[in-house]
């Protein structure tokens, strides 16, 4: 009786897992651990752990990647999974590298006028990456898939910031050329620059 009960919730928990419709389809859920890694790397920056912030960063933009090619690879893809997606990676990709760019570069090497510049460029930069985002779901659901991005995708301005970081970190360059660089990968989100769909 108690093996049949195993093997009836066993059952029920595998077509949760691989039912398109679910919420909590295996894609969705890779994409809540992105959101987790995220949530873990803004408190580790916090904390001025800016190494392991950035490890976990790149943990949740792999499960970025697999997110999406476990909902194509098994037919997953739900318009919950692209609303979350989309959630996700503002999270990961905007919010937690202009965070760590803020408390690592600006609040450290700025002051006076330049930090309040550094402030209007961060908040361009995260609604450069929100508008993008939002643009992306339109796009979605319409149905329009295409060979190529047009402008840069979050993900890849989050790994561009990262590599600016490391200038400042390793003493290579300064804040201004952050706040420029920043501004310059704002601007990219949204251009008609065009980017290989991988």
């Amino acid at each position: 009786m108690n093996n049949g009960i195993i093997t009836l919730k066993k059952e029920v928990f595998m077509q949760f897992l691989w039912r398109p419709s679910s919420h909590f389809n295996l894609a969705n859920l890779f994409t809540i651990v992105n959101i987790s890694a995220g949530l873990i790397a803004a408190y580790l920056i916090t904390q001025d752990n800016f190494f392991m912030a950035i490890v976990f960063a790149w943990i949740g933009g792999a499960f970025d990647i697999f997110d999406g090619k476990i909902a194509r690879k098994y037919g997953l893809s739900n318009e919950f999974g692209i609303q979350l997606d989309s959630f996700a990676d503002f999270l990961s990709f905007v919010l937690v590298p202009v965070f760590l760019i803020f408390h690592a570069v600006y609040a450290v090497h700025l002051e006076g006028f330049w930090l309040i510049i550094a402030a209007v460029v961060s908040i361009y930069y995260v609604v450069s990456g929100l508008r993008r985002l939002i643009q992306f779901n339109i796009d979605a659901e319409e149905g329009e898939v295409e060979k190529f991005f047009t402008g840069v995708p979050t993900p890849l301005g989050a790994i561009l910031i990262w590599l600016v970081y490391l200038t400042v970190a390793y003493d290579l360059t300064s804040g201004g050329f952050v706040l420029l660089a920043m501004t310059v990968i704002g601007w990219l989100l949204n251009s008609n620059v065009k980017v290989p769909h991988p």
